[in-house]
């Protein structure tokens, strides 16, 4: 099947082609021809499904006929629960939707100019991508009108329930037309979700794709146990020696951390960067784009602000500090493995742990490979059971091509200089931002 096969306007089918896309993902097969044909749906597919696609192809097809309608409020509306995840929707559309010339966007999020937002409300617009915060800022005062709106897309809509974000989506919804369409992606339909879903849309479709056909390429994964924080270090050094990694998203349980753990590999010569909700968004803005750019080679990340990178030459996710949610381990690993490009995904854990990885182990359905790096193996073992031990190793998911400090040897990433590009705020004297100390040999 190719994208020519599903309806899409062939506007968009141009651009997906100047684009280098040929054949869609499972989602996008499924989905596509059910949104153009003006079904409502309820699909649950993970990151790096390509389920970004699914969404926005049958709403710019929508978008290449011209509204009859008057008025200036949108036609299609999205709802991300993130800034970032917000803004790189956006980003696709307008690279889905380049022959639109007649399209305007806007998006929508905290952190960004105010001035910008209601000036792009105050003229007729086609496209809002929002965080439901935000959006409710614009409602709350009037701003947007929602009598042209043709179609509703929610997207990861259960991260913006466990975000708290119920009464927002709510309100926002009752105020939309009841003939819109509903477009509903998520992680899960059970529980809460559905409940939700039920109220929202009529005679709906559902398609759920399986874990195993959601990633774009093949993710190799594997589990190491530490002991202690400095065990974990010392696991980490030899990850990023030793994998010749081309770009790496490491994770942290908190925002104080990772500007500490930046702030250390920074010290010891990596491109390093944070990203965390505390950050202006102007540093975020800025930190994202040296990532896409290269500029950063190793980004220390929280889970929330991570959604929604998409930078193909992410070749590895290192999970320094376990996630609090099983299902936040498939949106961290999504980060790698891209755009059908190979990826590898490593897990360090403290053998009190153990129980964590089981729960994660349990979402998946799976086993995640159990490893250790000769001459660093753990005293402190988690308690015996059957799994899958991929034996010692002396690195994880070598990919030596172009990687590297330039010099010819395997320390992919490995530099001379500072922190690149990216949030250089002061260093932890408690938790949390500390304000701007201003760029430190940041990338101009």
């Amino acid at each position: 099947m190719t994208f020519s096969d599903l309806g899409i306007a062939p506007t968009i089918l141009r651009a997906l082609e100047a684009a280098g896309y040929q054949n869609p993902t499972s989602v996008q097969a499924e989905a596509v021809p059910a949104a153009i044909a003006g079904r409502d749906l309820l699909v649950s597919a993970q990151t790096g499904s390509g389920k970004t696609a699914a969404f926005l192809l049958p709403a710019l097809t929508k978008l290449s006929e011209r509204s009859t309608l008057r008025g200036n409020g949108p036609r299609v509306l999205v709802l991300c629960p993130t800034r970032e995840l917000a803004q790189q929707v956006e980003k696709n559309a307008l690279e889905y939707g380049k022959d639109l010339r007649w399209m305007k966007t806007a998006c929508l999020v905290g952190g960004s100019s105010f001035g910008y937002q209601i000036r792009a409300l105050s003229r007729p617009i086609d496209l809002v991508v929002a965080t439901p915060g935000r959006l409710m800022d614009h409602m709350r005062s009037g701003r947007i009108d929602f009598s042209r709106l043709e179609m509703l897309v929610l997207d990861e809509a259960d991260r913006m329930l466990d975000m708290g974000f119920i009464d927002d989506i709510e309100a926002i919804v009752k105020a939309t037309p009841e003939t819109r369409q509903t477009v509903l992606f998520s992680a899960t339909l059970d529980g809460i979700v559905g409940r939700m879903a039920e109220k929202m849309t009529r005679d709906p479709q559902r398609i759920e794709i399986a874990r195993s056909e959601s990633s774009g390429g093949t993710i190799e994964e594997h589990l190491l146990y530490a002991d202690d924080l400095n065990h974990k270090h010392r696991l980490l050094d030899h990850i990023l020696k030793e994998s010749g990694f081309d770009q790496c998203v490491i994770f942290s349980a908190t925002k104080a951390y990772s500007e500490e753990l930046a702030d250390k590999l920074s010290d010891q010569g990596y491109s390093a960067a944070c990203l965390h909700g505390d950050m202006p968004q102007s540093w975020r803005n800025r930190t994202l784009n040296d990532l896409r750019r290269g500029r950063i080679k190793v980004l220390v990340a929280t889970d929330v602000a991570a959604r929604g990178i998409d930078v193909p030459t992410i070749t590895h996710v290192v999970n320094f500090d376990l996630p609090k949610q099983a299902e936040d381990y498939v949106h961290r690993i999504g980060r790698t493995g891209r755009a059908g490009r190979d990826g590898t995904a490593i897990t360090l854990a403290e053998a009190k742990e153990f129980h964590k990885v089981r729960r994660i182990e349990q979402y998946l359905k799976r086993q995640i490979t159990e490893g250790v790096i000769e001459g660093m193996e753990p005293t402190r073992r988690p308690p015996k059971g059957p799994r899958r031990t991929g034996g010692k190793s002396g690195g994880y998911g070598d990919r030596r091509h172009g990687s590297g400090n330039g010099n010819g040897n395997s320390r992919g990433g490995y530099g001379n200089n500072r922190r690149e590009g990216g949030y250089q705020g002061q260093r932890r004297e408690g938790g949390g931002y500390q304000g701007n100390r201003g760029p430190r040999n940041s990338a101009q």
